[in-house]
């Protein structure tokens, strides 16, 4: 199965039937990960958010109160599948809300290695560029407080401020994976990134039980 089997056209517009967008996606995670790769039933509900808002489908979206304008804030315990998801998910995605995946944690090391100058890759477009790239900051609290000659930075408050400003101007979308809650959040960043936090982000959550699938 490819994608392009999971849609068919109809009056010029892609009409997507999930059936097979379950079944792409679960093949897509046995090539990508590991032959035992499965999508459980009861993590379909998620799941199915997810492809709604790649497809831009706007009528289901409105019915699930997803906003097609803002970004994606997966949560989820650790292990439940989160980072998996949004590598799956890639191929619906509009061309025009592509994204990268990044860790939080490789981006604390790069500020360690380069300093300030690192933050601009993430918070400045190019001259060409009407809106910021995509991002999904992946695992956002897994990084460290990591010092650049001794100097502080809480490297994903700054990002994430400066992209909250380019997403109201231009509409720039990021996305977040986190396992922490609202409350957590609020404790390693603080309560201005939180209340930007609501407004940039559409939450997508896994229930707290969600089983440990590594």
């Amino acid at each position: 199965m490819t994608y392009y089997d999971t849609y068919h056209i109809a009056n010029n517009t892609k009409i997507f039937e999930p059936r097979k967008c379950f079944q792409f996606l679960e093949q897509q995670g046995k090539e990508m990960f590991n032959s035992n790769f499965k999508i459980h039933s009861y993590d379909y509900p998620t799941i199915y958010k997810l492809l709604i808002y790649a497809i831009r489908d706007q009528k289901v979206a409105l019915e699930l109160g997803i906003d097609l304008n803002k970004g994606i804030m997966l949560s989820g315990p650790i292990g439940c599948g989160k980072t998996s998801l949004m590598h799956l998910i890639k191929p619906f995605i509009h061309q025009k809300n592509e994204y990268k995946i990044k860790t939080t944690r490789q981006i604390s090391f790069e500020f360690a290695k380069s300093g300030y100058e690192i933050l601009s890759q993430y918070t400045y477009k190019n001259p060409n560029q009407n809106r910021l790239t995509g991002y999904c900051f992946d695992d956002l609290g897994a990084e460290q407080q990591i010092k650049h000659f001794g100097n502080d930075c809480n490297v994903m408050a700054e990002i994430l401020i400066t992209r909250y400003e380019e997403f109201i101007a231009n509409g720039s979308i990021t996305h977040i994976t986190t396992n922490l809650s609202a409350s957590e959040i609020e404790k390693a960043y603080g309560n201005r990134v939180r209340s930007r936090l609501r407004q940039m982000f559409n939450l997508i959550a896994f229930d707290k039980e969600a089983k440990d699938k590594r």
